[in-house]
């Protein structure tokens, strides 16, 4: 492998997803592909968060959103529609579980989708054994994964959930329906359920988001 001068590393070209509003305010324009986690514990927003997110992401990539823990029950049917996913939107896929060796056929594919949403990582850490999560994502430098994750003694729980937070670019703590945004971009809060949100926070997380 050739080593780089500066000017070559300064040269490399990379696509990018222009988030603007509020999101662009806390993620920037990060590049295509790497990791995100969002991780908190039960009944805190996780799952409405990675789905207003993967509606965002619509705007220039397909995206596949495996719901291996829940499924496609009628309360994630509720939560998609409580973050406002339009059933117009044809660039979002659902997948229920789906064994891990499965999942990697899909990704070999030419027309594959560029950015795979997993709900979560609990259900694949016996598949995810060893550094089969960095093999994965060695394999798909072009496709961004957004892992979510259980919340354990303030930790990301399981070993597979561990490794993606170290390896992530972005990094999405729920905690009391918002979302604390931190890694390598701006950072910031981002609102997950404004009127949830303030009944357990009250003022103070505004407060900090005009900071």
């Amino acid at each position: 492998m050739r080593a780089l001068t500066v000017k070559n590393v300064y040269d490399k070209k990379y696509t990018t997803f222009p988030f603007d509003g509020e999101m662009g305010k806390v993620l920037g324009n990060p590049s295509v592909g790497g990791v995100w986690l969002i991780w908190g514990k039960d009944k805190n927003g996780k799952t409405s968060m990675a789905l207003k997110l993967a509606d965002e992401f619509t705007r220039w990539e397909r995206v596949l959103y495996v719901s291996g823990e829940e499924g496609t029950d009628i309360e994630f049917q509720r939560a998609c529609q409580r973050v406002g996913i339009d059933t117009g939107n044809k660039r979002l896929h659902f997948l229920e579980y789906t064994p891990l060796e499965m999942l990697e056929e899909m990704l070999a594919k030419r027309k594959a989708r560029k950015v795979i949403f997993c709900d979560n990582l609990t259900i694949y850490k016996d598949e995810l054994k060893g550094n089969k999560l960095i093999d994965i994502i060695q394999a798909h430098p072009d496709k961004l994964f957004v892992f979510l994750a259980h919340e354990e003694r303030n930790e990301p729980y399981s070993a597979p959930a561990k490794l993606a937070h170290k390896l992530a670019k972005v990094i999405i703590h729920i905690k009391g329906l918002s979302a604390q945004v931190y890694g390598r971009c701006p950072g910031g809060v981002l609102t997950i359920d404004q009127s949830k949100e303030m009944l357990y926070w009250g003022t103070q997380i505004h407060q900090n988001k005009e900071e």
